[in-house]
């Protein structure tokens, strides 16, 4: 058994990952990778260094072992952040517990999702409580969760698969931060998400995502306690995806769905209490009543926009003014009533928070932030996002004195970690860059089609449906096509609709996981997606063997924030087209791309069709930033790819 010990030499972690070490010896399926052995020893000192550390690992590299090894040997507490919840079940139920057997490592670990991902025993009994009212689907649903929640242990709905990711009904059965009783609650002994944050507290070390991550530093920066240990070492995985999501964690929210659960939470809670439901009813309809006032108000605007729009507009700003009376009459009566329940207590606070949240949007006027809004079908969502994530996120780092490691395949352009190090605030870091250990030269071939217009053209996803189809034949379907917005994703599936022999998938027809378990299973099939499905989708062997990205990956236009950003960099003498949105386009190409190759058997052609690869000048830092494979212009080239492999 190897003991965690903080003097093992750096050469040591890396042997063990090595042709002669005990995972070689005890993992089948392990393959020893120079990369990977390079990878475990500068985490391991950065963990005893207490350094920032930038290491981007190519597909294939194994870079969950290269941070798991040395996390595990450290002998320190570790923190280990991935990008999605998936990921999060993938480390801790398979990849933690075979390192930790391998090492003999005799450590305690912990799994610790947010709020959401747990059943709420007080609001179950809620829920039961008004059954009378639910739909029969809903029903049989509510029947189901509530036999599940007296024999689970842990109260992870992943648990549960026989009620859908979506059913309306798990946020009725699940709690947020806001309607969380705490202590008060008489459920509190057994309540599962306090007993996983104690485990938690306990752990050496503790998985999570960065969701949860940055909701519990936010909170602790705020001064309202941990969630999380404090730890020696944080590593995040898919750490390219941390900007956006610390942008969302320093930002001040407030969104129609947050008020109109507190409305519903306080017609429930009435129900318990003698008299209470004339007090308060007239004022929570009222409250429903101003909020859809306000979305209609909203309606002839863009669907996002600077808060610039709203106040331009009469009818908005009356709109706002009325929800903040509204708002704040109904906390003041709620205060007559805090005494009499837990939940009309919680529920005073609550709007006593978003009565004070909305003030400050509305009111800020500070050069530091970005105002915004963003309105969806039945409601809308406010804004103020920081216009510098650098400060708070160098702050947040210096508070914790710990080792930051972040790794992702997409970190860099063209080798280059500058703009990733920019977004966060990170000073001189020590970066790795570490290629894949595919044979792309021979796995993989990038085909640029020549002819198609200008991607601003009418008729562009026209033009790329066309040029497609002929590798989409050579191929016999088994693609991948990912698209830069939702338009030409359902303009490209009519194109297809009646063009191809293979099964479409098209996202949104299904939930995402359906999806993709269908698409493998087709063997033949082509899918089509669009934002998050450039990421986290991992089709490996022939089922996947063609991707096709539409256009190069720019933000969009309408994002306020980008805007504010932009310009900003522009007042300090910053190329802002260069100096950001190239290097983000490039990162989410990355993405797109890395979706073709997946292990050292596959072989696929990467099909890039935006013109301006070639005819701009700044085409070339893209193209060196996909993988090194060759490149070429003829279709030949990839029917003969093809036929080679037939």
């Amino acid at each position: 058994m190897i003991a965690p010990d903080d003097t093992a030499s750096d050469d040591d972690v890396g042997a063990l990952l090595g042709a002669d070490g005990p995972f070689a010896r005890e993992l089948p399926d392990f393959a020893p990778r120079l990369a990977q052995q390079a990878m475990a020893r500068a985490v391991r000192q950065a963990i005893a260094g207490r350094d920032t550390l930038v290491a981007e690992a190519g597909t294939g590299t194994g870079k969950t072992y290269a941070y798991l090894v040395p996390a595990l040997l450290s002998g320190e507490r570790v923190i280990v952040s991935t990008g999605t919840k998936a990921l999060q079940d993938q480390l801790y139920f398979r990849d933690l517990p075979k390192v930790r057997s391998v090492l003999g490592a005799r450590l305690k670990t912990a799994l610790l999702k947010g709020r959401a991902n747990y059943l709420c025993l007080y609001r179950l009994e809620q829920t039961v409580r008004d059954g009378g009212s639910l739909a029969p689907a809903q029903a049989a649903q509510l029947a189901t969760i509530r036999a599940w929640s007296a024999r689970t242990r842990r109260g992870d709905r992943m648990e549960l698969a026989e009620v859908p990711e979506e059913s309306p009904l798990w946020p009725r059965v699940t709690s947020t931060a806001e309607n969380c009783l705490g202590v008060e609650c008489p459920f509190y002994e057994d309540c599962h998400v306090f007993k996983a944050r104690r485990e938690a507290m306990e752990a050496d070390v503790v998985v999570v995502n960065h969701h949860l991550l940055f909701a519990d530093l936010a909170l602790k920066q705020e001064g309202f306690g941990e969630i999380l240990p404090g730890a020696a070492a944080f590593i995040l995985d898919e750490a390219h995806q941390i900007p956006e999501l610390a942008g969302q964690f320093f930002s001040q929210s407030l969104s129609a769905r947050q008020l109109t659960d507190m409305a519903q939470d306080t017609l429930t809670e009435c129900s318990g209490v003698t008299g209470a439901i004339g007090l308060l009813l007239e004022p929570v309809e009222a409250l429903q009543g101003a909020l859809r006032k306000l979305r209609l108000a909203m309606d002839p605007l863009p669907s996002r926009g600077a808060f610039a729009l709203l106040e331009d507009r009469a009818e908005v700003r009356a709109a706002l003014h009325e929800l903040g009376e509204l708002l704040a009459t109904l906390a003041e009566l709620l205060a007559s009533q805090a005494e009499r329940s837990r939940g009309l207590a919680n529920l005073h606070e609550r709007a006593e928070l978003f009565a004070e949240r909305l003030q400050r949007i509305v009111e800020t006027h500070g050069e530091q932030d970005v105002r915004w809004y963003e309105t969806f079908p039945r409601g809308f969502a406010l804004y103020a996002t920081p216009l510098d994530l650098a400060a708070p996120m160098r702050g947040l780092r210096e508070r914790t004195q710990a080792a930051w490691i972040h790794t992702s395949a997409t970190l860099s352009v063209a080798g280059n970690f500058d703009h990733f190090a920019r977004q966060l605030g990170l000073d001189e870091p020590q970066t790795l860059s570490l290629d894949s250990p595919f044979d792309y030269a021979h796995q993989a071939l990038c085909y640029l089609p020549s002819g198609l217009p200008d991607p601003n053209a009418r008729d562009y996803t026209e033009q790329v449906i066309a040029a497609v189809l002929p590798v989409l034949q050579a191929s016999n379907g088994r693609a991948f096509l990912l698209f830069t917005s939702h338009r030409a994703l359902r303009r490209a599936a009519e194109l297809l609709q009646d063009k191809v022999p293979w099964p479409l998938f098209v996202q949104g027809s299904a939930p995402r996981p359906r999806l993709l378990e269908e698409f493998r299973a087709s063997g033949h099939g082509v899918l089509l997606g669009a934002a998050s499905f450039w990421e986290g989708v991992d089709v490996v062997g022939e089922a996947l063997s063609v991707v096709v990205i539409d256009k190069l990956p720019f933000a969009a236009p309408d994002d306020p924030v980008l805007m504010a950003r932009l310009a900003a960099l522009e007042r300090s003498g910053i190329n802002p087209f260069m100096g950001w949105q190239v290097p983000s386009a490039v990162i989410a190409l990355k993405q797109g791309a890395g979706r073709l190759i997946r292990s050292v058997h596959d072989r696929g052609v990467l099909v890039l069709c935006d013109p301006r690869l070639t005819g701009r000048g700044y085409g070339k830092l893209f193209l060196a930033s996909v993988p090194p494979m060759p490149r070429t212009r003829e279709l030949a080239d990839v029917q003969a790819f093809f036929t080679a492999t037939s």
